[in-house]
């Protein structure tokens, strides 16, 4: 079928001015799936849509189809799928940042001797975007696409000193509120915001974080922030392994980290010092 010359100068330029009005609702149903914190009704995801429930559960029918939804065979709700997950690890992944510090990962992880492994902020939180194993294997559940807790991860600890407080807060609260009820607590941290300012303070000064497995059992991990232009976080560079040389302040492992954090960072986290804010209370 001959096209019309007006579709043959949209796809040659690769814009889209009129779109498909169906495709633009279902997307606008996949955003609102994405802007829960975890599985939801379909009636809250009608609600949130604008649109009725009948209408929403074809789109989400089609959505699960497609891998990019899934729905829990107990409570009924929706959430992300594996798909979706995956579209966003592979756009996250295009990011300069990434791309810059991707090419040198190999090499970070043989020469410290350290598994190594690259994060950056998504919906989820902390999320694995790119690993290597080093040379010596390390056995655990991390993976691409792995999510990491604020508190007590050294990657989660790094988002929480170089990220802006509005993209972290509700997060934060939520780890601290389950901390304080659980009764939990860290060596160098306790579940208030007065011990989370002081960590971040630290963390921002020596340009590192760690956990001596704590948050999986004797995993040992160092963490340094790749930073832009503003001085905020664009990716987690962590080294991770088994031996806790590598929680030594002369450890070479920790300097060489450092350096390579530094190195891809447009602002330096030497520069940085005490000018980042403490997250919002």
């Amino acid at each position: 079928m001959k096209r019309t010359p007006a579709k043959d100068a949209d796809e040659e330029s690769g814009t889209a001015p009129g779109g498909i009005q169906a495709l633009d609702t279902a997307l606008s149903v996949l955003r609102v799936l994405r802007s829960f914190d975890g599985p939801a009704t379909l009636s809250d995801i009608a609600r949130e849509a604008g649109m009725s429930p009948s209408k929403v559960h074809r789109y989400l029918a089609s959505f699960i189809h497609a891998g990019l939804a899934v729905q829990k065979e107990r409570s009924g709700r929706y959430d992300l799928g594996r798909e979706a997950a995956e579209l966003g690890v592979a756009a996250i992944s295009r990011n300069n940042f990434v791309v810059r510090a991707s090419d040198e990962l190999e090499e970070l992880a043989a020469t410290t001797g350290q598994a190594a492994l690259l994060a950056v902020w998504s919906h989820n939180g902390p999320t694995v975007v790119r690993m290597e194993r080093g040379p010596h294997l390390t056995t655990t559940s991390i993976g691409l696409g792995s999510t990491f807790p604020l508190l007590d991860s050294a990657t989660g600890r790094v988002f929480l000193s170089y990220l802006p407080s509005p993209q972290l807060t509700a997060r934060l609260h939520n780890e601290l509120e389950r901390a304080a009820s659980a009764g939990v607590s860290w060596p160098d941290l306790n579940p208030d915001m007065a011990s989370v300012e002081a960590l971040t303070s630290k963390v921002r000064r020596e340009r590192i974080a760690y956990v001596d497995g704590r948050y999986i059992p004797g995993l040992i991990a160092i963490s340094s922030a790749i930073t832009n232009w503003q001085g905020e976080i664009e990716v987690a560079i962590t080294l991770f392994g088994t031996h806790k040389d590598l929680l030594q302040p002369d450890s070479p492992a920790r300097d060489a980290l450092i350096d390579f954090a530094a190195r891809h960072s447009i602002v330096p986290p030497t520069q940085l010092g005490s000018s980042r804010n403490p997250p919002a209370r």
